[in-house]
């Protein structure tokens, strides 16, 4: 894989994540996703849902074969996001307050920390990472 590939695919699943978090996530998946219940489960499958339908997406133009990282993205993507939800939600934690803040961004960089896993996989399923 070029390096321009693997750029490329970096863009696009940083354009995929901040799509799918900030513009299409609503306030209700937002603030519900973390509370007790059905309601909390229903907001928060619905946002990792549409966050697994961009990565099967992504994944079906590069690495077909590797279709599962749609599904595999969703159940990751969901234990981060439930994990942070219920925990600041526990808490109490508010945007006022820095630890608020501080899950944001860890809960952040563990979905960057997922998609390069996701492109180091397509690379090799690509032929490697020749670079």
């Amino acid at each position: 894989m070029s390096a321009t590939t693997l750029i490329f695919l970096y863009i696009i699943f940083r354009i995929k994540h901040f799509t799918c978090d900030f513009l299409l996530q609503t306030d209700w998946m937002a603030l519900t996703k973390g509370k007790p219940g059905k309601e909390g489960y229903e907001a928060l499958f619905i946002h990792t849902g549409i966050h697994a339908l961009f990565t099967f997406g992504i994944v079906l133009m590069f690495a077909p074969a590797l279709w599962w990282l749609g599904p595999l993205d969703f159940i990751v993507h969901s234990l981060i996001d439930r994990f942070k939800g219920v925990f600041t939600y526990s808490k109490g934690w508010e945007p006022k307050d820095t630890i608020f803040w501080w899950t944001f961004g860890l809960d952040q960089e563990a979905h960057n920390f997922t998609h390069l896993v996701y492109i180091i996989l397509i690379a090799m399923h690509m032929g490697g990472l020749g670079i």
